[in-house]
């Protein structure tokens, strides 16, 4: 369940509703004139984490230019 908040409060108590939803795990509900406009939730940092690590060697497996030492590269590179 979520709890919901105007836009001003929660401008004015922004420290306090993120520890209330780091501790707790509920979700505040951040309204304009009455009508939802955000969410502030809890992130699960395991997933993040691991999400960010997958990027991470996925990006340095795809960036190895193989057994070639950079000098062989670029005499590689002016031999053409």
């Amino acid at each position: 369940m979520s709890i919901s908040v105007g836009l001003f409060d929660a401008k004015t108590r922004l420290s306090e509703l993120v520890e209330q939803v780091a501790s707790g795990g509920e979700d505040i509900l951040i309204t304009r004139r009455g009508k939802a406009v955000a969410r502030l939730v809890p992130i699960d940092e395991s997933s993040e984490v691991e999400r960010s690590l997958a990027l991470l060697l996925a990006a340095r497996e795809s960036s190895k230019a193989g057994s070639d030492s950079l000098r062989d590269l670029i005499d590689e590179g002016r031999r053409r």
